[in-house]
């Protein structure tokens, strides 16, 4: 591979990563749905788009489980896609890790507000009557409500920003590959 093409490669990745940064950075400190004009930057909106549809399928899928199972399915469901992806994408094609792990963090972050919003049932959900998943998963432990979400978005800010550090290393392990195999 050429060295300007290699260049382009890295400053492709190098652009990408940051932008990553840019959002872990975001949902570290604005992300808030449950606040009226939350406007989040486009990638977010899309991927979050997309966890809505994988968490109501969640439902769907675990709905022969039983109650407790079907209204815990639709959080799981969301997080356990994209880290199954994850994991698939590592075996396959490690240095494509990043991506399904960014978006494994940015699913509990986004599972988080719904979480803590358990004993205020603040949150706009998708149609009126419908039940609020955790306030139903927390009966009688409302409490853990905050402490549980925040955890797991600290968890899952956590996971974004491993998934940048994973990022980095393939790239920079990539760019020095291919610098071994550039004849002199």
């Amino acid at each position: 591979m050429s060295s300007p093409v290699k260049v382009a490669l890295l400053a492709g990745k190098a652009v990408v990563l940051l932008y990553l940064l840019y959002l872990t950075i975001w949902m570290a400190t604005s992300y808030a749905p449950q606040t009226p004009g939350h406007q989040p930057p486009v990638l977010i909106w899309l991927i979050d788009t997309i966890n809505l549809f994988i968490h109501e399928a969640g439902h769907f899928f675990f709905s022969p489980f039983g109650k407790f199972l079907y209204v815990l399915g639709g959080s799981f469901f969301q997080v356990l896609i994209p880290l199954v992806l994850a994991i698939v994408t590592f075996r396959q094609t490690p240095q494509h890790t990043a991506y399904p792990l960014f978006w494994t963090g940015e699913s509990m972050v986004n599972v988080s507000p719904y979480i803590q919003d358990a004993p205020a049932m603040k949150l706009h959900l998708i149609a009126k009557g419908v039940m609020h998943d955790w306030n139903y998963l927390l009966q009688g432990h409302l409490d853990w409500a905050e402490p549980l979400g925040d955890l797991v978005f600290i968890l899952g800010i956590l996971l974004c920003t491993a998934a940048i550090a994973t990022g980095i290393y393939f790239a920079t392990h990539a760019y020095r590959e291919a610098d071994d195999t550039i004849p002199e």
